[in-house]
């Protein structure tokens, strides 16, 4: 029965999409179809078969070993905080970011991650018959983080019309960087975390091209320029949980800058920059989690068992029932979702980790690819930042409008993403 529910609730998720459509009669089927039938399959290879399970083990073992590898560093500096029995959420997840987040930009200072991105991106677009643009930039983001990826296409990005622009935007609002991803399985089991990464890139082309079928002629069907990472000073608006508009246009001018800096000196930026977003994403936990401690006091002056996350698991429950959860495990589940869409991912990764391995392998499996992604109210903010440093006013006040389907595009990608996921776990 639950199995039956979490596929209708696939074709429903896909349904509120078609709903809220701006051109329903455009809608390519076919190519949403043939993306559908790849996501299912990826869901599968990834977490029912055996070959595909092993290869995201090793993926997640490879990263789980460069954390292990950066506690070093942590260490000779600061051994109290690591010679412990229990590192603290700080040193155990977010200071491996210090040496992590340079090692992917050496990678795109090289070359290797703006080749890995090209050639997989047209891939994708080979197979899903979608813009090669398009298909370039769900993958980009998913090695460099949104507000970068717009960054290194700029140049792209200055010709496309208005509602191409749009659907980019909403794109934006599933991306997971690479360089993160580290931090996220210090707290969740890793394999999970990497098939979300893929599936969540497939889902957001689904979603994007149901709520806003563009035609895309020929002759706008190319890829302008394929940019190099961005000096990453303001590479930590990256994956910045604030939504600061103003960074996030700041980071985008700065990253257009066509000169190549000596290595050494982008080191050094990178460096200070993976810093910078330590201290990003502790404000920022520290801050929403006080924050929605004192709304819940507020509230609970009122009655006792009115709080934030009761309220958003209410909100939030015929979503999460229709994933095939029993009534009580889908209010929980629900809870979460909210809590995440209105924090981020951390603020509910952090309270979960030390009981995600008691959940049920179903429950378990979709938790963690729902939460697998940066989408959540503060992130539209970052993005329409980002597009303010790059396009004319007139462009930037039609993204602007399309708040809302960015953030529906966002909660409708992440809940396929798991909806798929747990067709293959129980």
């Amino acid at each position: 029965m639950y199995l039956l529910i979490n596929i209708l609730g696939i074709l429903v998720f896909i349904g509120v999409a078609f709903l809220f459509s701006k051109d329903k009669k455009h809608v390519d089927w076919r190519s949403v179809i043939t993306m559908l039938v790849i996501n299912v399959f990826l869901a599968w290879f990834l977490t029912g078969f055996s070959i595909g399970i092993d290869g995201v083990k090793a993926a997640a073992d490879a990263f789980n070993w460069m954390v292990q590898i950066s506690y070093s560093g942590i260490g000779f500096a600061l051994a109290s905080w690591v010679n412990v029995k229990q590192m603290d959420f700080v040193t155990s997840s977010l200071l491996p970011i210090l040496m992590i987040v340079p090692l992917f930009d050496i990678l795109t200072y090289i070359g290797f991650l703006p080749w890995l991105i090209k050639w997989v991106g047209r891939g994708l677009a080979f197979i899903t018959r979608q813009p090669k643009f398009e298909s370039f930039f769900a993958v980009e983001m998913m090695f460099l983080g949104n507000t970068e990826a717009l960054a290194v296409s700029s140049l792209q990005l200055k010709q496309m019309k208005a509602q191409r622009l749009v659907t980019i935007a909403m794109m934006s609002m599933s991306c997971v960087t690479a360089s993160i991803l580290g931090a996220y399985m210090q707290m969740m089991p890793g394999q999970y975390v990497i098939a979300a990464v893929p599936i969540n890139i497939v889902n957001a082309i689904i979603v994007t091209i149901i709520l806003n079928p563009v035609t895309v002629t020929p002759e706008e069907d190319v890829i302008t320029k394929i940019g190099s990472s961005a000096q990453v000073a303001e590479n930590t608006q990256t994956t910045d949980p604030s939504g600061s508009e103003e960074l996030a246009e700041d980071q985008v001018k700065a990253d257009a800058k066509p000169k190549k800096e000596p290595f050494f000196s982008f080191l050094g930026d990178s460096i200070l920059g993976a810093g910078k977003l330590v201290l990003i994403i502790l404000a920022n936990v520290i801050a929403f989690v006080a924050l929605a401690k004192l709304i819940d006091s507020g509230m609970q002056l009122i009655a006792p068992w009115l709080t934030l996350e009761n309220i958003l698991g209410v909100i939030m429950f015929p979503f999460a029932w229709l994933l095939g959860l029993d009534v009580p495990t889908a209010f929980k589940f629900a809870q979460f979702m909210g809590t995440k869409l209105v924090t981020n991912e951390f603020v509910v990764m952090g309270k979960v980790s030390p009981v995600v391995q008691s959940y049920a392998p179903h429950f378990k499996a979709m938790l963690i690819v729902f939460l697998t992604s940066f989408a959540n109210l503060s992130t539209t903010g970052m993005v329409i930042g980002a597009f303010k440093g790059i396009v004319d006013r007139k462009k930037n006040d039609v993204i602007s409008k399309n708040v809302g389907y960015m953030l529906l595009s966002g909660v409708l990608v992440s809940l396929m993403s798991a909806g798929v996921v747990g067709l293959f776990s129980w």
